[in-house]
């Protein structure tokens, strides 16, 4: 059957069948796995309920969890931010860390990589990956994994074939169910030339993510091949394939070749493993060859001798610019003109950087850049260069190991002296726990200026960075210290001066901007090969993770009182299938672009919101509320965030606040109160939505709330691809319009009604159906929809109610089996 699928595709482009993918690992961080733990737990106490033993519940392959979710910039540019924030993260999760440490003493297969260790992608790349796997039998066959975050394409960077799914997917494949795919579009990314001088991995994966994404590649598999990928190193490589989901793709995949051999050896693997991949590689026929013409789907060119300055911003990571331009990409952002700078230098004026991160995995990973930001702020400081007072700057490194190299090299001095200081190791700012903005900038906000980010990550959405900024541009580490240092975004950094030197001299990006050569050389100075492996056994030994007390049992004793922890309520034999025929009413009608960021909450949690008031009620202090990511394991509390992002704006009616909707009766009312109400009266609902519905994270809760909430089906424009798995994990229905209504356009009402047939026995991948719209007093529209089902597996998830009810029966099934 696959060889035919494969022929078939050979030959039409076009599969038409199914593929079953069996990775051999799966990789999750602290805020998936949390939600995930507890689906296990809950489902382990529904095995006990039904007079079954909960041990046999255990994973099927090995489990690697990295605790770099949690971490914040309370403290920044000062020696002691490292230490202090590291006490803040364990002070505020020791409770779930200690969850997590139940699972990992109880559930052999999973193990925990402590905080300090560093980011989960970063891990992979250094330490877990390894390229070929050699199995008890002595066959060989590619290292594969599924990442319970969107971003675990990075791997593709050094030939590893893996990509981000939700939690409920990921907790399916834990218990011995294979991945079925249909046969994707494969999209092949020509690279040619080289990088110019100066240019960086950065820019070039926003170029790429530019092109990408309005190519439109959504649920397609990317290769890059040609003369150009031999010319990228393979921390090159990895910047581009993380980038993986904001061009909207399953995959960024670089094939292997001598480069990644090289990476392997770089990073202290062993030499019987380094050994062993190129011979098994050619053997199977997936060595590269830069001169071969694979055939794809679809296929363009990209120019590397063409790549140059670039940053990408204010609202979306595919708005590529020039940095010119970000003064004019911000005013068509918030629609008015930019004030002029005013002549006081000690206020913030209007487009000023308020936050400069030097975060997240995906250019933090690779050395040459950081070492790149650390010479600039080496010439920077020569000068006397600092950033203006109200800019944030931190640095949050993806691997420990990078303190070493800079150290060795001898720029941790220069970059905290521009007030770059290692903040921790973990994703901070990249992932919105940028901490506290200094008061100089809640200030400018209050007053109505434009505050901008400037991070290396790799989300810009709004509010993502900071819950009060709406404005980030995402840039190279080297280019982060040199806005911090110029303090606006204004003009063009190119050219502008950034600053006055000790002597008044103005001083140009030219003047700072380290040559290849000085980067080299530093590299030279700062890296050793054996810095991974030691710095990271060193981090795994963490005082802090040891002294967090976990209980030895198979069934986790919920504490009634926790704030974090609450058995999960859809961990149920009773959830059932939301098929059928029925009327629903619209809970929610919103816009283009709502991420999983726009619908479950993420960013602290406001005393002032229903999730806070919960918290506060419950003994939680409302001067540190934590983060939404701490809770994940309680839905309580989930379920109240959800929506609360204020650009989430529902059109059922004018100037709702947040997370609010009405019913027909027209009163306002909190979203999830609402949607009681109509549980409570029998009335089904549904939520209508734009284009690109689910970008961005890879979140359970942008689907687990939904379901909370009771919603049979989200009608939308376009599905993102792992939203629309995660709700198929639900049990929620993705119907995709295909006729051209766009519902936050329809005047559409509280007391309308949409009709919906979806008979168990009918559905099928990619079925088309009518959706009846009735208006009170108006005539019938019919509106054509695709249900967004793509396997015959989703279809079996979507008959059973969704995946957890799916591995209770799995796990019944067994025990009746052995009877």
């Amino acid at each position: 059957m696959l060889l035919e699928t494969l022929d078939s595709w050979l030959a039409t482009g076009k599969g038409g069948a199914e593929l079953v993918f069996r990775p051999n690992r799966i990789l999750m961080h602290d805020t998936t796995c949390t939600p995930a733990l507890a689906d296990i737990a809950g489902l382990r106490d529904a095995l006990a309920e039904a007079g079954q033993d909960p041990e046999r519940l255990m994973p099927s392959l090995p489990v690697d969890v990295s605790v770099d979710h949690s971490l914040a910039v309370d403290v920044y540019a000062c020696k002691t931010a490292l230490a202090r924030n590291g006490r803040n993260e364990i002070a505020r999760n020791s409770e779930r860390y200690a969850f997590m440490k139940w699972a990992s003493h109880n559930m052999p297969g999973v193990r925990v990589h402590p905080p300090g260790t560093g980011i989960m992608h970063t891990i992979n790349l250094e330490q877990l990956a390894t390229v070929v796997v050699v199995d008890d039998a002595g066959f060989a066959h590619p290292d594969m994994l599924l990442g319970t975050d969107s971003h675990t394409p990075m791997i593709n960077g050094i030939g590893v074939l893996g990509w981000g799914v939700g939690g409920l997917e990921a907790e399916s494949v834990i218990f011995g169910q294979s991945v079925s795919l249909a046969v994707p579009d494969v999209v092949g990314v020509e690279l040619t030339g080289a990088l110019p001088s100066g240019a960086t991995p950065t820019e070039l994966a926003l170029v790429v993510t530019h092109v990408l994404r309005a190519l439109g590649v959504t649920g397609s598999f990317v290769e890059f091949f040609g003369v150009g990928v031999s010319g990228l190193s393979a921390d090159a490589r990895a910047v581009v394939a993380n980038m993986a989901p904001e061009y909207g793709a399953s995959t960024g995949f670089f094939p292997v070749d001598d480069e990644v051999i090289a990476y392997l050896r770089r990073t202290g693997r062993k030499a019987e493993l380094i050994d062993s991949i190129a011979p098994v590689f050619r053997q199977m026929g997936l060595w590269f060859d830069p001169d071969e013409r694979p055939q794809y789907n679809r296929q363009i060119r990209i120019d590397l001798s063409e790549i140059g300055p670039r940053i990408a911003g204010p609202r979306r990571p595919q708005d590529c610019c020039l940095p010119k331009d970000a003064g004019r990409e911000i005013e068509l952002a918030i629609g008015r003109k930019l004030a002029p700078s005013p002549a006081d230098v000690s206020t913030v004026p209007d487009g000023a950087v308020g936050i400069a991160a030097i975060t997240s995995c995906t250019n933090t990973s690779d050395p040459r850049m950081m070492m790149a930001a650390g010479l600039l702020a080496r010439k920077a400081r020569r000068f006397g260069l600092r950033p203006p007072d109200w800019v944030k700057t931190s640095l949050a490194p993806g691997s420990p190991s990078a303190q070493a190299y800079l150290h060795r090299a001898g720029l941790l001095e220069d970059l905290e002296a521009a007030g770059f200081g290692i903040v921790g190791f973990g994703c901070t700012t990249c992932i919105g726990n940028s901490g506290p903005l200094p008061s100089l900038v809640e200030q400018a906000i209050t007053d109505g200026r434009a505050i901008c980010a400037v991070l290396s990550g790799n989300r810009n959405f709004p509010g993502r960075v900071h819950p009060k900024l709406d404005l980030a541009f995402l840039a190279s580490p080297p280019m982060v210290v040199a806005y911090a240092l110029k303090g606006v975004v204004t003009g063009d950094i190119l050219t502008d001066p950034i600053g006055r030197s000790g002597d008044g001299r103005q001083v140009t990006l030219s003047d700072i901007w380290p040559t290849e050569e000085e980067v080299s050389a530093a590299l030279a100075k700062g890296f050793q090969s054996d810095d991974v492996v030691q710095e990271f056994a060193q981090a795994q030994k963490s005082t802090a993770w040891a002294g967090i007390k976990a209980v030895k049992a198979a069934q986790f004793p919920w504490d009634p009182a926790s704030r974090y922890l609450r058995r999960p309520k859809f961990a149920s034999r009773d959830e059932t299938s939301r098929l059928g025929h029925y009327r629903a009413a619209p809970l929610m009608v919103l816009g283009d672009d709502m991420t999983t960021d726009h619908i479950s909450p993420a960013g602290w949690v406001d005393p002032q919101s229903a999730a806070g008031r919960w918290l506060i009620e419950r003994g939680g202090n409302p001067e540190d509320l934590n983060v939404y990511a701490a809770y994940r394991g309680n839905w309580e509390v989930m379920l109240r965030g959800l929506f609360t992002n204020r650009l989430a704006v529902n059109a059922l009616a004018d100037d709702l606040p947040p997370a609010h909707t009405v019913l027909a009766d027209g009163r306002p009312r909190p979203v999830f109160e609402a949607a009681n109400l109509l549980q409570s009266a029998g009335q089904s609902s549904v939520i209508l939505a734009g284009d690109r519905y689910g970008m961005g994270s890879s979140r359970d809760w942008a689907a687990k709330g939904v379901a909370l909430l009771g919603v049979r089906a989200i009608i939308a424009v376009g599905f993102e691809r792992i939203h629309r798995s995660n709700l198929i994990g639900m049990g929620v229905v993705p119907l995709q319009i295909i006729d051209g209504f766009v519902p936050h356009d329809a005047g559409l009402l509280p007391s309308d009604r949409f009709e919906v047939t979806l008979p168990h026995q009918t559905l099928e991948p990619g079925l088309e159906t009518d959706v009846i719209l009735h208006c009170k007093g108006a005539a019938m529209r019919t509106i054509r929809c695709r249900v967004a089902v793509e396997t015959l597996q989703e279809v079996e998830t979507l008959r059973g109610g969704g995946i957890l009810p799916g591995i209770l029966r799995s796990f019944s099934t067994q025990r009746n089996r052995q009877r």
